[in-house]
């Protein structure tokens, strides 16, 4: 099948171009060339928007009204996927807040049969906690951190289908614990962390390649002290931005994207289950959470995850540091695909590539999305009724 989209721009590896030929079989890109004169089997007027890579987010807590720490199950993943799909994402990792051993297996298994049975999107778990520091703990509970020991570790080390995504506080973990994590596939990320500069680099050293949520709940930089975020900078690692005009300061976007680049930072949602829906308020563990002008907190003042979609992240960024809509889109689809070790599979319109794609209108607001070729029909309706 070879869709053709144009009348807007087509962001592809090498730039961004007006009209193209896309050609999938199987789900997956053949061919991207210029467009022809001959017919196409689909023809797209992209209406001055553009199309990008879909989005991969690491970080997805909750959406559609469902809570994966609530609901470990298959069902609520493809819930959780099918409402940040309407946004552009196409792959994503289910997000677990600190919780028991027992939760984090069963949710691991979730995640497994998930895959298996092909729900679209999911292509892994972020297991976050809680394995962190109480005093960079957030809204996570103090009474679930605990410490990494042998029978989590096999558990986190066994086969899985996708990929696994750690954030711990490196300070309070072993190193020859993140080496085996490494060792085994498991990719180790800094959050929720009081860690020292130095205790930062021994842990990037045994293997910690991420930063989850860069300065927030992270031992901040001082000029004497650079601490986690100085680690993050005076490194390769990849760091994860919430760009909601919340938790981060628009300088400090700009900052982190000038020190790091379009390569090491990649746009997270930190999403909660109110993303998708109109819901004023929901449960998180027990405390009841109010969403009050897109933004979700808890009574003490506490921000409590985001009601952040990736399109929306993608069109503040844009905002708040002028950047092109290409660099912008390279941080939420192919610099994650990238620290995943996906990238020959997501994150590009390109040839060997899932076709996943975005469509956002002039103001980069999402139009329709695709998941390996097929229309999520409710990104858009008015599409998949004409597709019929």
């Amino acid at each position: 099948m070879i869709f053709r989209f144009h009348n807007g721009r087509v962001a592809l590896p090498t730039g961004a171009v007006g009209a193209v030929d896309i050609a999938i079989a199987g789900g997956i890109v053949t061919g991207v060339t210029p467009a022809a004169a001959s017919a196409a089997d689909r023809m797209i007027d992209l209406e001055g928007g553009w199309l990008l890579p879909g989005f991969v987010d690491t970080q997805v807590n909750g959406g559609g009204g469902v809570l994966f720490n609530d609901q470990v199950d298959v069902e609520a993943i493809a819930a959780i996927g099918e409402a940040h799909a309407r946004f552009g994402t196409t792959a994503f990792l289910p997000t677990l807040i600190s919780d028991t051993p027992a939760q984090i297996a069963t949710a691991l298994a979730a995640v497994d049969a998930a895959i298996e049975q092909g729900v679209p999107g999911v292509v892994g778990i972020h297991i976050e906690g809680p394995f962190i520091n109480e005093v960079k703990r957030g809204i996570h509970e103090a009474h679930r951190i605990r410490r990494l020991d042998a029978d989590i570790l096999a558990t986190l080390t066994a086969p899985h289908r996708g990929r696994v995504m750690l954030t711990l506080a490196p300070e309070l973990c072993d190193e020859d614990d993140i080496r085996t994590l490494v060792r085994h596939g498991v990719i180790v990320s800094a959050g929720h962390s009081d860690a020292t500069y130095d205790e930062a680099q021994r842990a990037i050293a045994a293997g910690l390649s991420g930063f989850t949520h860069l300065f927030n709940a992270m031992s901040p930089l001082h000029h004497r002290n650079p601490g986690a975020v100085g680690a993050a900078f005076d490194s390769d690692s990849w760091c994860g931005l919430i760009v909601d005009d919340v938790h981060l300061h628009p300088a400090v976007v700009r900052l982190a994207v000038h020190a790091k680049g379009k390569d090491r930072i990649m746009l997270v949602t930190d999403a909660m289950p109110s993303v998708g829906t109109d819901d004023s308020e929901f449960t998180l563990q027990g405390k009841r959470i109010a969403v009050k002008d897109g933004v979700c907190i808890f009574e003490d003042g506490t921000l409590a995850g985001t009601h952040l979609d990736m399109a929306s992240a993608l069109r503040k960024t844009v905002e708040v540091t002028g950047l092109p809509v290409t660099d912008v889109s390279a941080m939420a689809s192919a610099t994650p695909a990238t620290f995943l070790s996906l990238q020959d599979r997501i994150g590009a319109i390109a040839a060997g590539q899932r076709a996943d794609w975005v469509w956002l209108n002039s103001e980069l607001a999402p139009r329709a999305t695709w998941i390996g070729g097929q229309l999520v029909p409710k990104s858009a309706p008015d599409l998949a009724h004409a597709a019929q």
